[in-house]
């Protein structure tokens, strides 16, 4: 049996709504520019192109309820999601067949250094600095799909200290749930243990210490997390 030179790093593993077990992760794959009024307010042309992924780490999750303010920025934003957990994978998987891969979904964020994203832009450099940071993934429990069925459609709305600031429906994705999982599995192997963040509506803006998000997608209830 092999030793490690240094201490394994700790398995990143997600709580499931009615559920002692936890959910392990694998990769995080997050959609950019998928819902055309947001495509819009980001300077970009919201017509159906081919869609593109980054990723951030698993570790990147957290179900904490907290959301530290990160350093070296001055612009973080909120960006309310659909987090998809895959329970299977493989390559090539039709579009039919992809929803037969999710385990479940969950509410989440994908908390954006705006300022140094938008830098890395500019220099046609990848973004991560600016998506892949420590906690930049708030997360709630998972909904198994057994319980919600597919979630093709419902509302989605984001608060900030009361203040709606983003209004959706999972029905605007340019790029649907099933066809996100199927142009991904062209390009990588998926497995169990994949996490999808599927994209935001329009409304994205700065947060601040002390501020309180609430997301709320119709079929998983609704999260709060504190900027601290």
């Amino acid at each position: 049996m092999s030793e490690y030179v240094i201490d394994t790093p700790p398995l990143v593993a997600l709580p499931i709504a009615g559920m002692d077990a936890l959910f392990p992760v694998r990769r995080v794959y997050c959609i950019g520019r998928n819902y055309a009024a947001h495509a819009i307010e980001m300077g970009h042309n919201p017509d159906r192109e081919p869609p593109f992924f980054f990723q951030k780490n698993p570790n990147n999750l957290d179900p904490s309820g907290e959301f530290p303010y990160p350093p070296h920025t001055s612009d973080v934003h909120h960006e309310a999601e659909v987090a998809v957990m895959l329970k299977s994978g493989g390559t090539n998987i039709p579009i039919d067949e992809a929803e037969s891969h999710i385990y479940g979904y969950a509410l989440s964020l994908d908390m954006t250094r705006r300022d140094l994203q938008g830098e890395q832009k500019k220099m046609g450099r990848p973004w991560e600095i600016g998506k892949a940071f420590e906690r930049s993934a708030p997360v709630g429990p998972i909904h198994r799909i057994e319980e919600t069925g597919p979630l093709n459609e419902g509302a989605l709305r984001l608060t900030v200290n009361g203040e709606t600031r983003q209004e959706g429906d999972l029905n605007q994705m340019i790029w649907k749930v099933a066809e996100m999982i199927s142009y991904l599995s062209e390009y990588f192997e998926l497995a169990p243990g994949d996490v999808i963040l599927s994209g935001t509506p329009s409304g994205v803006a700065a947060v601040e210490r002390g501020d309180v998000m609430e997301i709320s997608v119709e079929g998983l209830g609704s999260m709060s997390v504190k900027v601290v």
